[in-house]
């Protein structure tokens, strides 16, 4: 891959973090200015700030996530998304009216070298999984199904654990949600590699299949993702929930890269970049989430 590509999906992958969380504080910036006891309803949709916010994360986000992925594939992506905690941790500042404190500075401060040690590892993932793809690899395919089924199955253990561990309900929610964006995050990929050739009417009929289940899976995916990392709120403080849920999104792609995609990294510095990287933003992430804590108890 050209470097000049690979620059602009690491870029985009930190735009579309940028943009769902700076989305995240304008929706929260409206519900907060509103006055107490009024009801959150479809008068949002008539605020033009919350609109805005709200274009940020679905249309802007998602554009930059899945031309990122196109790009340089689910390996890297979702640790350059961790940027939009910068955003989210100094943006709360005049949400909140907060000032930052000295772990939070850490936070920020280890977020930008560990995003700076994700895009030196150059280990992109973009052009392979297509190229699999369009040849219909069986392999590639098995292993698809073996890396989604383990994650699914992850998450089925943790959804009947929450229930008989009452203690850690929230941890185990916390891990169900994290695991569904992990799947989430990588079927963007097949669903970016096959989609032309579908809307094209020029696709073969694996190709076909798998448009179909990356639709069903991400829909699917991202609504439990959701309703679970809210419900482990109830449970668990924000704080210690988010960086839970950020273990298997981040962890999942070091995963893709060598069991799924069976890449081997070209460069002798990128593996120890990216799991440098990896770990330092799950450490700056339990340093961020306290503003997305704070954030959470705007209503």
């Amino acid at each position: 891959m050209q470097d000049s590509t690979y620059l602009i999906g690491v870029l985009l992958a930190i735009g579309a973090g940028i943009s769902n969380n700076l989305g995240t504080l304008l929706q929260k910036k409206v519900i907060n200015d509103r006055p107490i006891g009024a009801k959150v309803g479809r008068s949002l949709l008539k605020t033009p700030l919350w609109m805005l916010g709200l274009l940020l994360q679905l249309a802007l986000g998602t554009a930059f996530f899945m031309l990122a992925i196109d790009m340089i594939g689910p390996a890297l992506t979702p640790g350059l998304m961790a940027a939009g905690l910068i955003v989210l941790a100094v943006g709360a500042v005049k949400v909140i009216g907060e000032q930052l404190k000295v772990g939070e500075y850490i936070g920020i401060i280890l977020m930008v070298i560990a995003i700076a040690f994700l895009g030196f590892s150059e280990l992109d993932t973009g052009t392979h999984i297509e190229d699999l793809l369009n040849i219909g690899d069986t392999g590639f395919i098995i292993r698809i199904c073996i890396f989604t089924g383990i994650l699914g199955t992850i998450a089925i253990v943790c959804h009947v654990l929450q229930k008989v561990k009452e203690r850690y309900k929230g941890l185990y929610l916390a891990i169900f949600s994290g695991c569904m964006f992990s799947i989430s995050n990588f079927w963007v990929a097949p669903l970016v590699a096959v989609i032309s050739s579908v809307f094209s009417g020029t696709f073969l009929p694996i190709q076909l299949v798998f448009f179909i289940l990356a639709a069903v899976i991400l829909v699917l995916t991202n609504f439990l993702g959701i309703l679970k990392i809210q419900q482990s709120f109830i449970y668990g403080q924000a704080s210690n929930m988010i960086p839970i849920q950020q273990v298997p999104i981040q962890i999942s792609p070091i995963f893709i890269y060598f069991a799924v995609v069976l890449l081997m990294p070209d460069l002798v510095y990128s593996m120890p970049f990216m799991i440098a990287g990896v770990g330092l933003i799950i450490i700056s992430s339990f340093l961020l989430a306290k503003r997305q804590a704070q954030l959470e108890k705007i209503k």
